[in-house]
């Protein structure tokens, strides 16, 4: 397996006492790619390298960084509108309550079945956020990843949509599932990541095994992860600086600060 040795290891910064936290109601809404073009190209296969700027607070709604089959030969990323919005939607706006997907739901609801059997995607992304009640009204933000700082992939949807008169949208979703053990004291979802050996199975347009599909829908395991608490800059989506991901002092570091 892949490993970033520019990034540092994480400790165990999994909060030893969960139970100070409670559930927030809010999906995988914010996530960080800073990775940089060369090594997302290397990772995801890419047919050329992408001219993408550092992301430290990545919003709903906002332009992310897509990974698709592009014609069986290749894979190409494209920046998408994040919120999904089904092709026959009559309103774009349709699309910012449709920034994540149920993995148990997925197939079947008319939003998203249609992609799911013919345009799957991986979302790039090397962080993510979370907000957990610490006992009063204050929610203090976490950033989760992979212990060692590596870069992952969501899994997601795309589609493509246009209306006469209106310039055309490819937008996208998450896909989340139930949280693993490390984020159950934080929130009862999480994105799906997918493991790099399931990339090729994921984005083939012609995979249409339903089953084996949905069984790549799972928590990513646990013990690979880890989260550490960050600074209340994250909290505005108009921030996107290094700032968003620098830990509160006296914690660990889950990345190296720029």
């Amino acid at each position: 397996m892949r490993r970033a040795p520019s990034r540092s290891r994480l400790a165990d910064c999994q909060m030893r006492d969960s139970s100070v936290f409670v559930y927030n109601n809010a999906m995988c809404g914010r996530f960080t790619l800073r990775t940089a073009p060369a090594e997302l190209v290397e990772i995801f296969r890419l047919l050329q390298k992408p001219e993408l700027a550092p992301r430290y607070n990545i919003a709903p709604t906002q332009n992310v960084a897509v990974v698709r089959d592009a014609e069986g030969v290749a894979r190409e990323l494209t920046a998408m509108h994040w919120g999904l919005i089904p092709s026959w939607s009559k309103d774009p706006k349709m699309g910012a309550r449709l920034i994540n997907a149920r993995a148990e739901t997925v197939a079947d609801k008319p939003s998203f079945r249609t992609a799911f059997k013919r345009r799957r995607c991986l979302i790039p992304a090397d962080g993510f956020y979370e907000w957990a009640k610490t006992g009063g009204k204050a929610k203090q933000p976490l950033l989760i990843g992979l212990k060692d700082g590596s870069p992952f992939a969501f899994a997601g949807l795309w589609e493509h949509w246009e209306s006469q008169g209106k310039d055309a949208i490819d937008s996208c979703t998450i896909i989340t599932t139930e949280a693993n053990e490390l984020l159950q004291s934080v929130h009862d979802r999480m994105p799906v990541i997918l493991p790099e050996e399931q990339y090729d199975a994921w984005l083939d347009p012609d995979n249409d095994d339903r089953d084996g599909l949905l069984e790549l829908l799972v928590p990513y395991p646990a013990d690979e992860m880890g989260f550490q608490p960050v600074g209340t800059a994250v909290n505005n989506p108009r921030n996107d600086s290094p700032e968003c991901v620098e830990p509160l002092p006296n914690s660990n570091s889950l990345f190296p600060l720029p």
